[in-house]
């Protein structure tokens, strides 16, 4: 089933939308080169994984979401290749620090902290891209072996933050259900555990309103009101949470670092997919990796179905 899959994106004459929902025969376009070495080996078995092994629903899954990515504005890996979303477009949004990469929990996925009590703008569109782009770049974070992340979702009020008149840091139900959309649609199997902390009464209302969006899969990875260093390393943790790092978010210093990390990330990764050939079905351990030899050649994975 993995060779069908490989096979079907390996098609020199593939096309795909350049948009999720409007479909025109006008709007189909080969594949790009970044988006094969977005299509990776590892990809391939997140989708199948996802879909349960069912061909079709596997193809259409990957097909629609090279589609929205397109749409969305990040199908070029990085605003180096020419995507829309940018450093620059979502900057204001992480100017109070409500979303912060930092550290690796302890099966090695990066962690993703988010801060509603922290929220700095206005609901917005957005709003979204900003947690689309912190989403790819925590993704430029993941070391090689490893392919989901862990989210730590802390709700606590900020008083330092000022307040946005007519918001709340709980999201309005629509925004919520395009954000489930858009994890559970476009990234299958990205979401290793989700730690949730100082959970207040209207946060639990809005999580009852979305539970019946939520994939049971999603569910069982979300864990409530649990100390944070159960699950992650003191010395990669956060000292707000009980851990040893004592770190304090300046964005003019912290934003323009993480933007070049990722940058620097997404160049070894890139450049590693066009000197192994530049061909889809490529192993992320391979791509993520400094070893010269390539590890999983591009064949058959019949033996892993």
């Amino acid at each position: 089933m993995y060779d069908e899959v490989l096979k079907h994106f390996s098609n020199p004459d593939l096309k795909v939308y350049t948009s999720e929902k409007n479909k025109s025969e006008d709007d189909l376009k080969p594949l790009e080169e970044e988006e094969k070495a977005w299509l990776t080996r590892e990809c391939f078995l997140r989708y199948l994984r996802a879909t349960k092994w069912v061909l079709k629903d596997c193809i259409d899954r990957i097909t629609m979401t090279l589609a929205w990515r397109r749409e969305f504005g990040i199908s070029h890996l990085g605003e180096e290749h020419g995507d829309k979303i940018t450093a620059d477009l979502v900057a204001v949004e992480n100017e109070s620090g409500k979303q912060v990469i930092l550290g690796y929990e302890n099966d090695a996925r990066p962690i993703l902290y988010l801060k509603p009590g922290r929220q700095n703008t206005k609901t917005s569109h957005r709003q979204v891209q900003h947690l689309v782009f912190m989403l790819e770049r925590v993704i430029d974070f993941m070391p090689a072996g490893q392919d989901s992340l862990a989210l730590l979702i802390d709700f606590k009020d900020y008083p330092d933050v000022p307040k946005v008149p007519g918001n709340s840091k709980i999201p309005p139900i629509g925004v919520g259900k395009e954000v489930l959309h858009i994890l559970q649609t476009h990234y299958p199997e990205r979401l290793g555990k989700a730690l949730l902390t100082n959970i207040p009464w209207l946060a639990w209302t809005f999580l009852k309103l979305i539970h019946p969006f939520i994939d049971p899969l999603t569910r069982e990875k979300l864990v409530f009101d649990e100390p944070f260093v159960k699950y992650v390393p003191k010395n990669e943790l956060d000292s707000l949470y009980g851990g040893d790092l004592k770190f304090k978010y300046n964005h003019d210093v912290y934003w323009p670092a993480l933007v070049e990390t990722a940058r620097e990330k997404r160049d070894h990764y890139f450049k590693r997919f066009q000197s192994f050939g530049g061909i889809v079905g490529l192993s992320e351990v391979d791509l993520r990796g400094t070893h010269e030899k390539l590890l999983y050649p591009v064949k058959s994975e019949s033996s892993t179905v």
